[in-house]
């Protein structure tokens, strides 16, 4: 089942007399339950079209569609409420609330809506992430890829769509890296959890299901893995 299409998707930034093309006329689908992988160089565009697909940033033509619906032309507030809700971000800097515990950093998406968490969902996301003897420790007291392992929660409380995941090992160290691709594996194939994943590490594009590159702002490579 399709849950993400994109339709042409192009992005320039005008920066004075020469605009840059960071995205030209970029096409794709994305099946439910699909682990793929965004690679290229710097500047090739992987973080431009994940801040698009995400609602974060807008292009400058074409069209995004999520379980159907054209969220390009969405107003803020709506967009706001569906990255809340049907999509799920993680970035390469964890961007945690210091003041809030575990438990109400991976809850905070909820809490925003007004809504009650679901304790039974809330456990079993904390158990998954090896986080039951830390859900009271504030992140100033977490490792790096305890910290990268809340954000991870934090995207999945709403049983999200799709994941997006920008160089989510980009801030770690080899045995922490191999963990969370370790993890993202699993929830791929136990939660059939929807992935995408921007990285220049070619051994976490390996492991999912589909490697699509960028070059240019244009994808030059749409492959699937044996």
């Amino acid at each position: 089942m399709e849950i993400l299409k994109v339709e042409n998707i192009s992005k320039i930034y005008n920066m004075g007399k020469y605009p840059i093309k960071a995205l030209d006329d970029v096409s794709f689908k994305v099946e439910k339950g699909e682990f793929v992988a965004i690679i290229g160089a710097s500047g090739s565009g992987k973080s431009t079209l994940l801040h698009i697909l995400g609602g974060v940033d807008k292009a400058s033509s074409g069209k995004v569609y999520l379980e159907g619906t054209n969220i390009s032309g969405l107003s803020e507030n709506k967009l706001a409420a569906i990255r809340r809700s049907k999509i799920g971000i993680i970035y390469q800097f964890y961007n945690l609330i210091q003041t809030l515990n575990v438990e109400e950093n991976i809850t905070l998406p909820i809490l925003l809506d007004h809504k009650k968490v679901n304790p039974k969902r809330l456990n079993s996301i904390i158990s998954i992430l090896n986080l039951e003897e830390r859900r009271d420790f504030f992140p100033n007291q977490l490792s790096g890829g305890q910290q990268q392992r809340v954000a991870i929660g934090r995207s999945l409380i709403y049983s999200p769509s799709v994941i997006l995941a920008d160089e989510p090992t980009g801030n770690l160290d080899s045995k922490n890296s191999e963990i969370i691709v370790n993890l993202f594996k699993e929830l791929n194939k136990k939660l059939n959890q929807t992935l995408i994943i921007a990285t220049h590490n070619l051994d976490i594009a390996k492991q999912a299901d589909r490697i699509l590159e960028l070059k240019d702002g244009k994808i030059i490579l749409d492959k699937r893995n044996a």
